[in-house]
């Protein structure tokens, strides 16, 4: 399976935004980790980051034609981007929510995830293991656990 994890606004700065929130290891190792373990898993992935809200939304309509699946961490725009949700919405392939904190204990706008309904599985406060996870239930989902509740959080 080819797994396309799409990184949003402010997560190009992790290492050095908040490392007591976010952890002190930068994007380009938590890619190079992504793609190691996708390849234990027998899968492939494709990484990109963008604070470009459109760049997002394209990276998902190409992800409908050249992906079997998604991990998205759209950062601040999980909490009110309805044009990622609506974009989101038209995949027909499983999607994983990652966030690295656990923004169900932070401040009560980031409780709020406009995306929730429309992910099979929700990964939050594991910090960067939260990618390895989503690969790893990936590896092991079937169409059957689209069934599961998409809120189920780890």
């Amino acid at each position: 399976m080819h797994v396309h994890v799409l990184n949003g606004v402010n997560l190009g700065m992790l290492g050095t935004r908040e490392p007591d929130v976010y952890g002190k290891m930068a994007l380009n190792e938590l890619e190079s980790r992504v793609y190691a373990w996708a390849r234990e898993l027998g899968l492939t992935a494709r990484c990109m980051q963008t604070d470009h809200e459109g760049e997002y939304i394209q990276a998902i309509h190409e992800a409908i034609r050249t992906a079997g699946a998604l991990i998205v961490n759209p950062g601040a725009w999980t909490h009110y981007s309805y044009a990622i949700r609506d974009a989101l919405a038209m995949l027909s392939t499983p999607i994983v929510e990652v966030h690295m904190s656990d923004v169900n204990n932070r401040e009560p706008w980031r409780r709020i995830s406009v995306i929730e309904d429309v992910v099979a599985k929700r990964i939050v406060g594991q910090g960067v293991d939260g990618y390895r996870l989503g690969l790893e239930w990936l590896a092991a989902w079937s169409p059957a656990e689209a069934q599961l509740a998409p809120t189920d959080p780890l």
